[in-house]
């Protein structure tokens, strides 16, 4: 036979290497996940980032547009064409003002339909580097279809949606640059009058993109609501005769996008802009696993060296635990021959230690049990809760605490009664009545968590409140009509349907003479509320 001290040191030498071996499945496992989650936060911030400075400056555009929107519909006071004239002047210097700070503003303008006045265009001011805002010939609005959205989209779209509308960027036709506008229609009196809109100069918002990096190959881009590419920093969009559609994969409203482009599989975070548009922050998977996978290289080396080292220090001290396990097997005798008062000695930290310190503490309870066993006389069989003697005694300790407190006791009992039983188990039989029961017995407990509960009858049930059940027992009486009316939706069975009359009292130590005094009103309320959902008056 082989020694105790053989026996431990092959298993415990075996359940250390395969405790290693799973710490270290499962711990490469959560250094992967936790790169990537990483990785994933890391991009989601950037996103967010360059999401949150895009969306600011078009808030404020946003924000302008309306603020003159508003004063040129305040400021209008006829269709003539004299008053229009001043109108504009007006409406001019006002958008000077507004727009005198804002950056990235390439033109404003301010044009009149040829139905309201042939004679009044409007105004159109340009950006000119070191001058500021200068006025530019307007574009001729009676040579294109306003009705038409695919021409002239800076008027045509705002005035057919007649609502102020983000445009998708595009080249204008005047200055052969690449702008986005917001735009908003006008109106007077209910009638269509004319666009006032902003173009911002297209490179203020990509210069922002383009420092949007990470890892080596990260970068950022956008794509439309139609997942078409809007920009890229890594290919010239707009020399291309169609927009490119974004990779599959990407065309989804999710905000963590795995995707493979080129053979490559990326990872992207997707993010919404105020303007319809998406910004998309990318990374290639081989960059976001380099970390990980370096920290798991090292793991795996450091795991082989701590399970060396287990086994060196274990088979050195092994002695050391067989005389701890021979008074533990001396012990667990004594046990088995009914004597328990044992104690032992050992205290040590190891495992051996912490079974000594089970073995002692469960001589130590054993005790108590076996006294304990008494107190099952107190015990209902069927629900395991308390049963009628119980809650007398109950009854009879909050009666002391209420004369020893002055007053200042605080309490409430529920009582509560089982609605169709005689009928379950008539149509039924007993078994499908005691199976009513326990379901009755589960959804009071699991309500009244904290506090005891009691089966004083056949069908009839009691809880005492007290502590933080006792502080939200209308809250709580709320959710248990909830519970019940759930299992009566839930369940097609007539005995899982928990069906319960219930009422609650509070003591007041200025009404009550006795405990007993409370437990009436409570049973009164109880039935009360047995005749109201007779009568189906909800509860």
């Amino acid at each position: 036979m082989r020694s105790i001290r053989t026996k431990i040191t092959t298993v415990t030498i075996c359940a250390i290497v395969f405790t290693m071996i799973i710490a270290t499945v499962f711990g490469l496992t959560a250094i992967r996940n936790i790169g990537t989650g990483s990785a994933e936060q890391t991009m989601l911030l950037l996103c967010e980032s360059g999401q949150k400075n895009i969306n600011s400056y078009l808030e404020d555009v946003e924000q302008e547009v309306r603020t003159i929107s508003v004063y040129v519909e305040s400021d209008l006071d006829g269709l003539e064409n004299e008053k229009l004239q001043a109108h504009l002047d007006r409406v001019s210097d006002f958008f000077r003002k507004v727009l005198y700070r804002t950056n990235g503003i390439k033109t404003y303008y301010y044009r009149i339909d040829p139905s309201v006045s042939p004679v009044v265009k409007g105004f159109w001011y340009v950006r000119d580097a070191g001058r500021g805002f200068q006025e530019h010939e307007v574009t001729d609005i009676t040579k294109y279809d306003t009705e038409d959205t695919t021409q002239l989209v800076w008027f045509s779209v705002p005035k057919a949606k007649g609502k102020p509308v983000w445009l998708p960027n595009y080249l204008t036709e005047n200055l052969n640059e690449r702008v986005i506008s917001y735009n908003s229609p006008v109106y007077y009196k209910g009638r269509f009058v004319g666009v006032i809109g902003i173009e911002m100069d297209y490179r203020f918002i990509t210069d922002q993109i383009d420092h949007i990096t990470l890892f080596e190959n990260g970068y950022a881009f956008i794509n439309d609501s139609q997942g078409r590419l809007v920009y890229h920093p890594r290919m010239d969009v707009n020399e291309m005769e169609t927009l490119p559609a974004v990779p599959t994969g990407l065309e989804s409203d999710e905000r963590v996008i795995h995707y493979r482009y080129e053979d490559v599989e990326k990872i992207a975070v997707s993010l919404p802009l105020i303007n319809g548009n998406r910004l998309n922050v990318s990374a290639p998977m081989a960059e976001i696993d380099r970390t990980w996978k370096q920290w798991t290289n090292m793991m795996v080396v450091v795991f082989g060296l701590l399970v060396l080292v287990f086994i060196t220090i274990f088979m050195r001290y092994t002695r050391r635990i067989t005389k701890p396990l021979e008074d533990l097997t001396k012990v667990a005798e004594q046990i088995d021959a009914g004597n328990y008062d044992q104690k032992l000695e050992y205290t040590g930290k190891d495992e051996i230690g912490q079974l000594t310190q089970t073995i002692n503490r469960v001589t130590a309870n054993l005790k108590k049990y076996i006294s304990d066993l008494n107190d099952l006389a107190y015990a209902d069989a069927l629900t395991v809760l308390h049963n009628k003697g119980a809650f007398d005694i109950w009854l009879g300790k909050l009666q002391a605490q209420a004369h020893e407190a002055d007053g200042t006791t605080e309490f409430a009992i529920c009582i509560f009664d089982c609605n169709n039983l005689k009928i379950i188990n008539d149509q039924n039989g007993h078994d499908k009545g005691d199976i009513y029961l326990k379901e009755t017995a589960r959804v009071i407990c699991e309500v009244y968590r904290h506090s005891p509960v009691f089966r004083i009858g056949g069908d009839e049930f009691a809880a005492i409140l007290v502590g933080d059940d006792y502080c939200n027992r209308e809250e709580l009486l709320r959710i248990f009509d909830s519970r019940c009316q759930e299992t009566r939706e839930r369940e097609n069975e007539e005995w899982k349907k928990v069906n319960v009359a219930r009422g609650m009292a509070v003591y007041d130590a200025g009404e009550d003479e006795s405990v007993h005094d409370v437990v009436r009103r409570a049973d009164k309320k109880m039935y009360e509320n047995k005749w109201e959902s007779k009568k189906g008056i909800p509860r």
